[in-house]
């Protein structure tokens, strides 16, 4: 709600929330070697990888994204949401596993962590990542879905 009602804070908003993701990423990379990468936390924490942190820090981490959310709900008084249906987020949650799977990692751990680190592969898998968002938005917006 405060990018609703005060615009301006809308950038320093941004700043903020990219300064505490650089900063878990940060975190986890100097404090014990590994990429915050959100599928292979996720992972981790349900049991499908062996590898990575911790089963009970990856499990912190994955609990802290909803709990983090629902904090600032509470102290924004509130946040207006809309979700489709549900075969659309089964669907949409499947899409985004497999290609999570296909190109070895999420915007997180390529976008963030990769980056940062120079890595040409998450170079290249960030690009995707986003022009394949742009894409999206694109053909919705001409398509009149959104």
């Amino acid at each position: 709600m405060i990018g609703s009602l005060f615009p301006e804070a809308q950038p320093l908003a941004g700043f903020a929330g990219g300064l505490m993701i650089g900063l878990a990423a940060a975190i986890m990379l100097l404090g014990l070697g590994r990429i915050a990468g959100v599928s292979g936390l996720a992972a981790r924490a349900i049991g499908l990888s062996d590898g990575g942190p911790p089963r009970l820090v990856a499990l912190a981490f994955i609990a802290g994204l909803p709990l983090g959310a629902l904090l600032v709900a509470f102290v924004q008084g509130g946040v207006a949401a809309q979700f489709p249906s549900l075969p659309v987020i089964v669907i949409a949650g499947l899409l985004v596993g497999y290609g999570t799977r296909l190109g070895s990692g999420c915007t997180s751990g390529h976008g963030v962590c990769g980056l940062s680190r120079l890595s040409r592969r998450s170079l290249v898998a960030t690009a995707l990542f986003m022009g394949s968002g742009f894409a999206t938005i694109a053909g919705l917006r001409a398509g009149g879905l959104i």
